[in-house]
């Protein structure tokens, strides 16, 4: 069994992503900006000052990689700026597309090489990337990069689909995080349980397909 990447891993999610990950025994590498305590503490291998938007990082992994198998990439890093109509910034929109969206196509291209038939791609997105669900309008940058993070796990579910590798396009649901301020409805150890059961359950079959780490299946 090959080894599990998971981005955005010093907090949150993909915090507890790996916490969980490590305690099935699944050898995991987490890479991430900065450090924090409490990913030290889990006593995983850390790719650290990694910037998943630059082109160098994907280089540096892909390299890192050389002659390992990585049979889960789970690209979870992401920003949510807090935005409506009136105060919308180009420059934060473009920085969340630049993570939300452009960083988990292009780093799944680099490391592409180092994954083979079975292994399998998660992409952590939101609903609030999906237009038929918005009824309440606002956070401009974080939906566009949503829906255009989406688009892409679709086009790359099509062209991985010969190489044997499945994509997973999963909805954390409303997590308590530092990203979202503390607010929400669940915390991160039962929104990883849901995530890693779907990425567990998930079949080429399945490829492509928006859920709900829930297992409820979401409007585009």
């Amino acid at each position: 069994m090959g080894i599990a990447v998971v981005t955005g891993a010093n907090r949150g999610i993909g915090l507890e992503l790996v916490r969980q990950l490590a305690a099935r025994g699944t050898d995991t590498v987490a890479v991430c900006r900065h450090r924090s305590s409490e990913l030290d503490a889990l006593g995983v291998p850390v790719e650290a000052d990694c910037d998943v938007t630059d082109h160098r990082t994907w280089s540096r992994l892909a390299t890192r990689f050389a002659g390992a198998e990585i049979s889960l990439l789970v690209q979870n890093a992401g920003m949510l700026v807090t935005d409506d109509l009136a105060d919308a910034d180009p420059a934060d929109v473009r920085a969340q597309f630049e993570l939300n969206s452009l960083a988990p196509l292009f780093l799944t291209r680099a490391l592409l090489p180092r994954m083979q038939a079975g292994a399998k791609v998660a992409l952590i997105t939101s609903r609030m990337g999906s237009m038929a669900d918005n009824g309440s309008g606002g956070y401009y940058g974080y939906r566009m990069s949503k829906a255009a993070l989406n688009a892409a796990g679709v086009s790359l579910a099509i062209d991985l689909k010969p190489h044997g590798i499945a994509v997973a396009i999963l909805h954390p649901g409303a997590v308590r995080t530092e990203m979202t301020g503390g607010s929400g409805m669940i915390d991160t150890d039962e929104a990883v349980r849901g995530l890693l059961r779907q990425i567990d359950e998930l079949t080429l079959d399945d490829s492509g397909r928006f859920m709900h780490q829930n297992g409820q299946p979401l409007p585009w």
